[in-house]
């Protein structure tokens, strides 16, 4: 983990050790985790898995006849 501050200050270094060392760094201000600074090929793999499970789990449920609806019905209060 490494603070806000310390990402902010040292930023250039820590994008380089993302891409060149595969490092994820978490970040975090006042003590809560904010965000991750992690290489974009391990987000892409996770994406596509995630992507393929939701298809399939789409493609295999029944298509179901839900009437007509109209442009009032769908914003109905």
């Amino acid at each position: 983990m490494i603070s806000a501050t310390e990402a902010n200050l040292s930023f250039s270094h820590l994008l380089r050790r993302v891409r060149e060392e595969g490092k994820a760094f978490t970040v975090t201000s006042h003590g809560e985790r904010v965000a991750r600074l992690l290489p974009c090929r391990s987000d892409d793999a996770e994406r596509k898995a995630a992507r393929e499970a939701l298809l399939r789990r789409l493609a295999e449920q029944p298509v179901i006849d839900a009437g007509r609806w109209s442009r009032d019905d769908l914003y109905e209060r």
